[in-house]
């Protein structure tokens, strides 16, 4: 998605907003710059929303700065790497990768996100990296979302970071797309240990699309955000 396309969404669903305090923003806006020079094919409007929702996250008393910020860009198709992984000590991009989304998100490109169990879409927001483990799809580590009604069902719904095998450039290749998961961003198989071993434990990861719902109503995209508060409403939440 071009910049000024998205900045028009972001300041017309966002207007009336105040810009958040003065400190949280100047360190958003350098560390927005150092990353963005790290991945310039990341679309810079989507990094700036995800370092915007860093800097609100670790407002949480006692909250680490967390090592790693994962960037998943879903207005992409699948078949193009949309997963960007930043070191944050050293600002330096460690990965860009192809990641999957939910069956029923969308084909090639991805169009629908819920937070309900059963939906086999994919959620938007805010995650916190967990714990690591093997379960039915080897070595996986487990997501907890941090806004409500967005995504906050992460863990119970099991939208975990695992390799799978139809995250192959070979097969995007032959049927147009990637293969799907059940709502997890599954990546590649050959990558999938590394990049778990090297996020898991209270990093942070961004998925983006330009839902107006979301935009809106995020509470760590918002100025004089508040952590892990509800949104404003969630009845009918997708």
């Amino acid at each position: 998605m071009s910049p000024p396309r998205l900045l028009s969404a972001v300041l017309a669903l966002c207007a009336g907003l105040a810009l958040a305090p003065v400190p949280a923003a100047q360190a958003a806006n350098a560390t927005f710059e150092r990353l963005a020079r790290a991945a310039p094919t990341l679309d810079r409007d989507v990094l700036s929303l995800a370092t915007r929702a860093l800097a609100c996250a670790m407002r949480e008393p006692a909250a680490d700065r967390p090592g790693t910020l994962s960037v998943i860009d879903f207005s992409l198709p699948s078949t193009e790497p949309r997963l960007w992984v930043f070191d944050l000590e050293r600002e330096r991009l460690l990965y860009r990768e192809l990641v999957a989304h939910g069956r029923n998100t969308g084909d090639n490109l991805a169009t629908r996100f819920s937070n309900r169990s059963g939906s086999h879409m994919s959620s938007l927001g805010v995650f916190r990296t967990g714990e690591s483990y093997v379960g039915a799809n080897g070595y996986s580590l487990r997501l907890d979302g941090l806004e409500p009604g967005f995504n906050d069902l992460a863990r119970e719904r099991a939208i975990v970071i695992h390799g799978a095998p139809y995250v192959d450039d070979q097969i995007a290749r032959a049927q147009g797309r990637l293969g799907r998961s059940l709502g997890c961003p599954a990546v590649r198989p050959a990558v999938a240990r590394e990049l778990i071993d090297r996020i898991r434990g209270g990093s942070l990861v961004f998925a983006y699309y330009p839902d107006p719902d979301w935009l809106k109503r995020s509470q760590l995209l918002a100025a004089g955000c508040v952590p892990g508060a509800a949104p404003a409403s969630v009845a009918g939440a997708p």
